[in-house]
């Protein structure tokens, strides 16, 4: 029971959470550029704003298929917090970004079109590295269920510090940040070809932008997971990533495809693959 109501606090405080996260972001993104910035519930306004405007349909598909690309990572965070297999909760995790593709695709824009075939790429790159994440959680825990692997109480940092840095590593190629804006971005420089949602207006934006509220606190429950055992810890290490990740995003103009794609996988294989390699020797 408790597992149940602690998914449907989820689904109630996420976009708030989420929503909030975007706005410290764009403030601190703001004070960074020598600027003031919007004001802190900047977010929720234009939220409010694009659900008031007229929705222009390219497609009379693009609506259901962003509203289940909202349902489903609304699924993907409260399988999470339900403490649901790991497994299970990256399927639906990626059947989701799969409908915003296609939606992108039904739009037979070639900036839509070219803005999807990104975000494939964006997946080709960063899904190595999250099951080698997954691996090395069941390798220290021996178990996918995602409460079996809290209530192990083992550090699993000091065990996978290298998929940690990994995970953090793709972890700004699904939070959207530079250098992997690629496909497309939260930033105000992309708002006139916006990538993937060029073709998108008014609710389907904001549905859009909902679900990344959405994923943004399912991301960093994740990161929660390596600190576990101590849950001030977790949320000083939530907290120092959310740092970081800002200060990455200010810092790095935005990389080619090749370059991200290679980029990733080279740190997948050298600090994922690695912490696995090094995990079998060390229990041998």
């Amino acid at each position: 029971m408790k597992e149940i109501i602690a998914g449907i606090i989820y689904l109630i405080a996420a976009p708030f959470v989420g929503g909030i996260l975007t706005g410290i972001d764009r403030i601190l993104s703001a004070r960074a550029q020598r600027r003031k910035g919007p004001p802190l519930l900047q977010p929720f306004y234009d939220v409010l704003k694009l659900y008031g405007k007229k929705n222009v349909i390219v497609n009379h598909l693009v609506n259901p298929y962003i509203f289940c690309h909202l349902a489903f990572m609304m699924a993907t965070g409260y399988l999470f917090f339900e403490g649901s297999d790991i497994l299970l909760i990256i399927f639906v995790f990626t059947l989701s970004t799969v409908f915003l593709v296609v939606a992108a695709f039904s739009t037979n824009s070639p900036f839509s079109t070219i803005g999807a075939n990104r975000e494939l790429i964006l997946m080709m790159a960063y899904e190595p590295m999250v099951i080698f994440t997954l691996v090395g959680f069941y390798k220290v825990t021996g178990s996918f269920r995602l409460y079996e692997i809290i209530a192990s109480g083992k550090p699993l940092i000091l065990y996978l510090p290298g998929i940690f840095a990994g995970f953090v590593y793709i972890l700004t190629i699904k939070l959207r940040k530079s250098p992997f804006d690629i496909s497309w971005s939260h930033h105000a420089h992309q708002e006139l070809v916006k990538g993937i949602a060029s073709d998108f207006s008014g609710r389907s934006i904001a549905m859009m932008e909902i679900a990344k509220w959405y994923e943004d606190v399912f991301l960093y429950g994740l990161i929660y997971l390596f600190f576990a055992f101590n849950p001030w810890i977790a949320a000083g290490a939530i907290a120092f990533v959310f740092i970081l990740e800002i200060i990455i995003d200010n810092s790095f103009a935005r990389f080619k495809w090749e370059l991200t794609l290679k980029s990733a996988w080279l740190v997948a294989f050298v600090l994922g693959f690695g912490n696995i390699v090094a995990l079998y020797a060390w229990k041998r």
